[in-house]
């Protein structure tokens, strides 16, 4: 790709804690949605992005009637890699790429968030889809994606989704950074295990794509991101906030934010947080934190049918005021 996607969209980077663009220096406030289907919606005769009802019309409502200027895509490793249901991974890929395209069209950027390695249970991944950390696999794709859209820049990479403790239900591996696997009665996730995972998937984007932004998720469901940052640059770092977490937002990725980008790419609740998700997206704007709320298509939802829920009108109306 040689920008074509994206629609003349300037190229982001990470400056002092904030995301500018790159060749002015400007500061740029993403703030949006996830749109989720891409990671689990098995292809039909139109393609994956059809089977999981992802339109022009719905992106152009979130980018207009929502006023997104970000869009999070999650997508499935394997599928990415090698396809589904007899469709091949350069399906798979160009359905993402369309995707990209209706974005930038609109003024969004894209992130690509990895959220699922596969989605194979024959093969004993149990029911939990959400992965503890990568596999031998995930620098192979990255490199893939760093390649296809090193001169795309509305294409942002989000890393890897949610490192958390293998659960019992989990039976997922757990590997080492060096495509080494952990003894089977090891759970723990800690930044002892991801940070050699961040490092080798920067470097292996940065050899095909220098100049990406990168996001990188904490611990804990990547909410904890206590212990960064790591040596490299051009990085914002990625939390995810939920009710469940409790409140100390500030011990748990607050602090960063004064010195280096931090963004949420994920966060949402239900009728019943409503108060809890005012406050939240207060403390946001204290930090300069840019968003993407979860989840257009997924519980908790931020919609139905285009109109939003109880908390999705307060993501809108923050979106509004952008």
């Amino acid at each position: 790709m040689n920008g074509e996607l994206s629609n003349g969209l300037p190229r982001l980077a990470a400056m002092g804690n904030q995301i500018v663009m790159a060749d002015t220096g400007m500061p740029v406030l993403l703030r949006g949605l996830n749109r989720s289907g891409l990671e689990y919606s098995e292809p039909n005769q139109e393609g994956f992005a059809a089977s999981a009802g992802i339109s022009l019309y719905e992106i152009q409502w979130m980018t207009h009637q929502w006023n997104a200027n970000i869009l999070r895509i999650p997508f499935n490793q394997d599928w990415a890699l090698f396809g589904r249901a007899g469709r091949q991974g350069e399906d798979y890929l160009a359905d993402l790429d369309q995707v990209i395209h209706w974005a930038a069209l609109h003024g969004a950027y894209t992130l690509l968030d990895l959220q699922w390695l596969s989605m194979d249970r024959a093969h004993g991944h149990g029911n939990m889809m959400v992965p503890p950390l990568p596999n031998p696999q995930t620098p192979h794709l990255w490199r893939m994606l760093a390649r296809r859209y090193r001169n795309e820049p509305a294409v942002l990479f989000d890393l890897f989704n949610e490192p958390h403790d293998r659960l019992p239900e989990d039976r997922y591996p757990l590997f080492r950074a060096d495509g080494s696997e952990y003894h089977p009665v090891h759970s723990t996730v800690s930044m002892t295990e991801w940070q050699p995972w961040v490092l080798v998937l920067i470097d292996t984007i940065r050899e095909e794509a220098p100049e990406s932004l990168i996001f990188v998720s904490g611990t804990n469901w990547a909410y904890d991101l206590r212990g960064f940052p790591v040596e490299r640059g051009n990085l914002v770092y990625s939390t995810h906030v939920y009710p469940g977490k409790g409140s100390n937002w500030e011990a748990a990725f607050g602090y960063l934010a004064r010195f280096i980008p931090v963004f949420a790419a994920e966060f949402g609740g239900l009728e019943t947080d409503l108060s809890w998700g005012q406050r939240l997206l207060s403390f946001f704007d204290a930090r300069g934190m840019g968003w993407t709320a979860w989840s257009w298509s997924d519980q908790p939802r931020m919609a139905r049918e285009y109109e939003p829920t109880a908390f999705g009108e307060i993501v809108q109306k923050r979106l509004l005021e952008r």
